[in-house]
Protein backbone atom coordinates (compact mmCIF):
# COMPACT_ATOMS: atom_id res chain seq x y z
CA UNK A 1 0.00 0.00 0.00
CA UNK A 2 1.13 3.67 -1.07
CA UNK A 3 1.96 5.60 2.19
CA UNK A 4 1.85 9.45 2.40
CA UNK A 5 4.56 9.34 4.88
CA UNK A 6 4.04 12.57 6.16
CA UNK A 7 0.51 12.79 6.75
CA UNK A 8 1.00 9.51 8.53
CA UNK A 9 3.66 10.88 11.01
CA UNK A 10 1.60 13.83 11.59
CA UNK A 11 -1.85 11.90 12.68
CA UNK A 12 1.32 9.15 14.92
CA UNK A 13 2.02 12.19 16.74
CA UNK A 14 -1.77 13.50 17.58
CA UNK A 15 -2.49 9.97 18.49
CA UNK A 16 0.70 9.57 20.81
CA UNK A 17 -0.18 13.14 21.94
CA UNK A 18 -3.68 12.17 22.86
CA UNK A 19 -3.47 8.50 23.47
CA UNK A 20 -6.22 8.08 21.64
CA UNK A 21 -7.67 7.16 18.13
CA UNK A 22 -10.84 8.90 18.49
CA UNK A 23 -9.23 11.83 20.27
CA UNK A 24 -6.53 12.24 17.05
CA UNK A 25 -9.79 11.67 14.81
CA UNK A 26 -11.44 15.06 16.48
CA UNK A 27 -8.38 16.79 16.00
CA UNK A 28 -7.35 16.09 12.44
CA UNK A 29 -11.14 16.00 11.17
CA UNK A 30 -10.64 12.88 9.98
CA UNK A 31 -12.64 9.20 11.02
CA UNK A 32 -11.44 6.85 13.78
CA UNK A 33 -10.80 4.18 10.94
CA UNK A 34 -8.76 6.51 8.58
CA UNK A 35 -6.45 7.52 11.77
CA UNK A 36 -6.19 3.73 12.69
CA UNK A 37 -5.24 2.93 9.12
CA UNK A 38 -2.88 5.80 8.90
CA UNK A 39 -0.99 4.16 11.65
CA UNK A 40 -1.27 0.89 10.59
CA UNK A 41 0.13 1.84 7.35
CA UNK A 42 2.81 3.45 8.91
CA UNK A 43 4.11 0.35 11.01
CA UNK A 44 3.68 -1.65 7.91
CA UNK A 45 6.10 1.23 5.97
CA UNK A 46 8.65 1.08 8.76
CA UNK A 47 8.54 -2.51 9.30
CA UNK A 48 7.81 -2.21 13.39
CA UNK A 49 4.82 -1.50 15.78
CA UNK A 50 4.69 1.95 17.24
CA UNK A 51 1.54 1.75 19.54
CA UNK A 52 0.31 -0.97 21.79
CA UNK A 53 -3.26 -1.50 21.31
CA UNK A 54 -5.69 -3.18 24.03
CA UNK A 55 -9.61 -2.86 24.48
CA UNK A 56 -8.99 -0.19 27.05
CA UNK A 57 -6.04 1.42 26.78
CA UNK A 58 -2.74 2.65 23.95
CA UNK A 59 0.71 3.12 24.78
CA UNK A 60 4.13 3.56 23.00
CA UNK A 61 6.40 0.92 22.28
CA UNK A 62 10.22 1.13 22.59
CA UNK A 63 10.14 2.35 19.02
CA UNK A 64 7.51 4.27 18.83
CA UNK A 65 9.02 6.48 21.77
CA UNK A 66 12.13 6.81 19.87
CA UNK A 67 10.09 7.82 16.79
CA UNK A 68 8.44 10.45 18.09
CA UNK A 69 11.34 13.08 18.34
CA UNK A 70 12.49 12.19 14.54
CA UNK A 71 8.29 12.04 13.50
CA UNK A 72 8.58 15.68 15.27
CA UNK A 73 11.34 17.09 13.12
CA UNK A 74 9.90 15.57 9.81
CA UNK A 75 6.68 17.54 10.11
CA UNK A 76 8.01 20.72 11.17
CA UNK A 77 10.18 20.53 8.32
CA UNK A 78 7.82 20.11 6.08
CA UNK A 79 5.83 22.82 7.64
CA UNK A 80 8.62 25.05 7.46
CA UNK A 81 9.32 24.38 3.37
CA UNK A 82 5.86 24.63 2.58
CA UNK A 83 5.35 28.40 4.50
CA UNK A 84 8.68 29.02 2.77
CA UNK A 85 7.52 27.99 -1.09
CA UNK A 86 4.04 29.88 -0.37
CA UNK A 87 2.11 26.91 -0.45
CA UNK A 88 -0.09 28.44 2.06
CA UNK A 89 0.47 32.13 1.50
CA UNK A 90 1.16 33.97 4.52
CA UNK A 91 -1.00 31.91 6.49
CA UNK A 92 -0.31 30.75 10.22
CA UNK A 93 -2.02 27.51 10.52
CA UNK A 94 -1.90 24.52 12.47
CA UNK A 95 -1.98 24.33 16.87
CA UNK A 96 0.09 25.24 19.01
CA UNK A 97 0.98 23.78 22.89
CA UNK A 98 1.89 26.33 25.66
CA UNK A 99 2.67 25.10 28.96
CA UNK A 100 3.29 27.84 31.38
CA UNK A 101 2.52 28.70 35.16
CA UNK A 102 -1.27 29.89 35.83
CA UNK A 103 -0.20 32.94 36.63
CA UNK A 104 1.36 33.62 33.48
CA UNK A 105 -1.59 31.65 31.58
CA UNK A 106 -4.52 33.84 32.76
CA UNK A 107 -2.36 36.99 31.58
CA UNK A 108 -1.52 35.32 28.21
CA UNK A 109 -5.59 34.47 28.00
CA UNK A 110 -6.31 37.49 28.73
CA UNK A 111 -4.93 38.85 24.80
CA UNK A 112 -5.44 35.72 23.24
CA UNK A 113 -8.38 36.71 21.22
CA UNK A 114 -6.32 39.41 19.01
CA UNK A 115 -3.64 36.59 18.32
CA UNK A 116 -6.03 34.46 17.05
CA UNK A 117 -8.51 36.94 14.91
CA UNK A 118 -5.16 37.89 13.46
CA UNK A 119 -4.25 33.82 12.60
CA UNK A 120 -7.93 32.19 11.85
CA UNK A 121 -6.06 29.29 11.07
CA UNK A 122 -4.07 28.91 13.89
CA UNK A 123 -5.35 26.84 17.28
CA UNK A 124 -3.81 26.85 20.77
CA UNK A 125 -3.71 25.02 23.71
CA UNK A 126 -3.12 26.51 26.92
CA UNK A 127 -1.42 23.96 29.63
CA UNK A 128 -0.88 25.55 32.82
CA UNK A 129 1.58 23.62 34.36
CA UNK A 130 4.07 25.04 37.65
CA UNK A 131 6.44 21.84 36.94
CA UNK A 132 8.38 21.50 33.50
CA UNK A 133 7.42 19.22 31.17
CA UNK A 134 8.95 16.98 28.94
CA UNK A 135 8.87 18.62 26.00
CA UNK A 136 8.88 16.10 23.22
CA UNK A 137 6.96 13.60 25.36
CA UNK A 138 4.33 15.53 25.83
CA UNK A 139 4.92 17.02 22.41
CA UNK A 140 4.87 20.70 23.89
CA UNK A 141 5.80 23.98 20.80
CA UNK A 142 7.21 26.01 23.84
CA UNK A 143 7.15 26.15 27.45
CA UNK A 144 7.95 28.90 29.90
CA UNK A 145 9.72 28.29 32.96
CA UNK A 146 10.76 30.66 36.06
CA UNK A 147 14.47 30.62 37.22
CA UNK A 148 17.37 28.82 35.95
CA UNK A 149 17.01 26.61 33.03
CA UNK A 150 19.29 22.95 34.05
CA UNK A 151 18.63 21.08 30.93
CA UNK A 152 21.42 22.36 28.22
CA UNK A 153 19.85 20.27 25.19
CA UNK A 154 16.79 22.70 25.19
CA UNK A 155 16.75 26.23 23.08
CA UNK A 156 16.33 28.79 25.87
CA UNK A 157 15.18 32.87 25.63
CA UNK A 158 14.72 35.09 28.80
CA UNK A 159 12.18 37.15 28.32
CA UNK A 160 11.89 38.97 31.34
CA UNK A 161 11.89 38.56 35.35
CA UNK A 162 8.81 38.03 37.89
CA UNK A 163 7.52 40.35 40.29
CA UNK A 164 6.09 38.90 43.64
CA UNK A 165 4.78 40.00 46.83
CA UNK A 166 4.41 38.74 50.28
CA UNK A 167 0.55 39.27 51.18
CA UNK A 168 -1.76 38.60 53.56
CA UNK A 169 -5.43 39.37 54.47
CA UNK A 170 -6.55 42.66 56.61
CA UNK A 171 -8.28 39.57 58.22
CA UNK A 172 -5.59 37.32 58.86
CA UNK A 173 -3.40 40.56 59.90
CA UNK A 174 -5.87 42.20 62.45
CA UNK A 175 -4.33 41.77 66.18
CA UNK A 176 -0.31 40.88 64.50
CA UNK A 177 2.82 43.37 64.11
CA UNK A 178 3.43 43.92 60.32
CA UNK A 179 6.60 42.03 59.23
CA UNK A 180 9.69 44.31 58.64
CA UNK A 181 12.57 41.70 58.19
CA UNK A 182 12.36 38.16 56.85
CA UNK A 183 12.96 36.47 59.86
CA UNK A 184 9.59 38.25 60.95
CA UNK A 185 7.50 35.79 59.24
CA UNK A 186 9.03 32.90 61.54
CA UNK A 187 5.67 31.75 63.32
CA UNK A 188 3.35 32.91 61.46
CA UNK A 189 0.92 30.49 59.27
CA UNK A 190 2.39 30.55 55.76
CA UNK A 191 0.97 29.38 52.55
CA UNK A 192 3.16 27.93 50.02
CA UNK A 193 2.87 26.76 46.40
CA UNK A 194 5.16 23.77 45.23
CA UNK A 195 6.31 25.03 41.47
CA UNK A 196 9.40 22.63 41.04
CA UNK A 197 10.36 21.43 44.60
CA UNK A 198 8.88 21.27 48.34
CA UNK A 199 7.60 24.65 48.24
CA UNK A 200 8.85 25.61 51.78
CA UNK A 201 12.16 27.74 50.82
CA UNK A 202 11.18 31.34 50.56
CA UNK A 203 14.00 34.25 48.94
CA UNK A 204 13.65 37.98 49.39
CA UNK A 205 16.21 40.82 48.53
CA UNK A 206 16.10 44.33 48.84
CA UNK A 207 19.16 44.94 46.44
CA UNK A 208 21.37 43.94 49.00
CA UNK A 209 21.12 41.92 50.68
CA UNK A 210 19.49 38.30 49.57
CA UNK A 211 17.82 36.30 52.63
CA UNK A 212 16.87 32.77 51.83
CA UNK A 213 14.26 31.41 55.04
CA UNK A 214 12.89 27.37 55.65
CA UNK A 215 9.50 27.61 56.45
CA UNK A 216 6.93 25.53 57.98
CA UNK A 217 3.45 25.98 56.23
CA UNK A 218 0.17 25.33 57.31
CA UNK A 219 -1.07 24.71 53.88
CA UNK A 220 1.30 23.35 50.52
CA UNK A 221 -0.68 23.43 47.30
CA UNK A 222 0.91 22.73 43.79
CA UNK A 223 -1.34 25.19 41.81
CA UNK A 224 -0.53 29.33 42.95
CA UNK A 225 -4.31 30.06 42.32
CA UNK A 226 -5.17 27.40 45.14
CA UNK A 227 -2.56 29.41 46.95
CA UNK A 228 -4.09 32.72 46.15
CA UNK A 229 -7.63 31.90 47.12
CA UNK A 230 -6.72 30.56 50.49
CA UNK A 231 -4.57 34.22 51.31
CA UNK A 232 -7.85 35.90 50.50
CA UNK A 233 -9.35 33.77 53.17
CA UNK A 234 -7.00 34.89 55.14
CA UNK A 235 -5.54 31.83 56.00
CA UNK A 236 -1.72 33.27 56.58
CA UNK A 237 1.05 34.54 54.45
CA UNK A 238 1.95 33.77 50.73
CA UNK A 239 4.17 34.71 48.45
CA UNK A 240 2.17 35.51 45.23
CA UNK A 241 2.86 36.97 41.40
CA UNK A 242 1.67 40.38 40.67
CA UNK A 243 -0.55 39.40 38.27
CA UNK A 244 -2.51 37.07 41.11
CA UNK A 245 -2.01 39.66 43.98
CA UNK A 246 -2.04 43.23 42.04
CA UNK A 247 -5.73 44.12 41.80
CA UNK A 248 -6.93 42.50 45.56
CA UNK A 249 -3.68 45.00 46.66
CA UNK A 250 -5.06 47.23 44.68
CA UNK A 251 -8.57 46.80 46.23
CA UNK A 252 -7.58 46.08 50.37
CA UNK A 253 -8.30 42.67 49.84
CA UNK A 254 -4.48 42.25 50.37
CA UNK A 255 -2.06 43.63 52.22
CA UNK A 256 1.57 43.97 50.71
CA UNK A 257 4.06 42.76 53.32
CA UNK A 258 8.01 44.04 53.21
CA UNK A 259 7.35 46.18 50.17
CA UNK A 260 11.68 47.20 51.06
CA UNK A 261 12.43 43.79 51.00
CA UNK A 262 10.42 41.76 48.65
CA UNK A 263 10.56 38.08 47.20
CA UNK A 264 13.57 37.26 44.85
CA UNK A 265 12.71 38.05 41.31
CA UNK A 266 13.50 35.30 39.17
CA UNK A 267 14.08 35.45 35.32
CA UNK A 268 11.21 34.28 33.03
CA UNK A 269 12.44 31.81 30.42
CA UNK A 270 10.77 30.26 27.11
CA UNK A 271 12.46 27.21 26.47
CA UNK A 272 11.95 24.83 22.97
CA UNK A 273 13.30 21.58 21.57
CA UNK A 274 15.25 23.33 18.69
CA UNK A 275 16.31 26.34 16.95
CA UNK A 276 16.17 24.80 13.26
CA UNK A 277 13.32 24.87 11.44
CA UNK A 278 10.90 26.55 13.88
CA UNK A 279 7.64 26.46 12.45
CA UNK A 280 6.10 29.74 11.62
CA UNK A 281 2.79 29.14 14.14
CA UNK A 282 5.37 28.53 17.21
CA UNK A 283 7.79 31.55 15.90
CA UNK A 284 4.24 33.58 16.14
CA UNK A 285 3.56 32.35 19.38
CA UNK A 286 6.87 33.12 20.83
CA UNK A 287 6.86 36.75 19.32
CA UNK A 288 3.45 37.17 20.89
CA UNK A 289 4.83 35.79 24.36
CA UNK A 290 7.52 38.41 23.94
CA UNK A 291 4.76 41.20 22.90
CA UNK A 292 2.75 40.51 26.01
CA UNK A 293 6.00 40.14 28.59
CA UNK A 294 7.29 43.55 27.27
CA UNK A 295 3.67 45.02 27.70
CA UNK A 296 3.64 44.72 30.99
CA UNK A 297 6.31 46.61 32.96
CA UNK A 298 6.64 44.37 36.06
CA UNK A 299 8.08 41.64 33.80
CA UNK A 300 9.10 43.42 31.33
CA UNK A 301 12.33 45.62 32.88
CA UNK A 302 15.98 44.22 32.78
CA UNK A 303 14.77 41.90 29.77
CA UNK A 304 18.36 41.12 28.05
Amino acid sequence: MKVDVVSALRTFLRVAETKSFSAAAIDLNLTQPAVSRQVSALEAHLKTRLLHRTTSALALTAEGEQMLPMALRVVESVEALRQASGAEGATVSGKVRLSLPAPLGLLISDRLASLLQSHPALAVDLILREEPSDLVADAIDLEVRLGPVGDSSLMCRRIGWTTAYLVASPDYLKGRAMQQMPEDIMGHSCICYSRAGDGRSWSFSNGADEVVLRVEPRLVANNSMAVHRATLAGAGLAVLSHILAGPDIEAGRLVKIMPDFPPTRLPVNVVYPSRKNIPPRVATMLDFLVQVVRSDASIADAVA
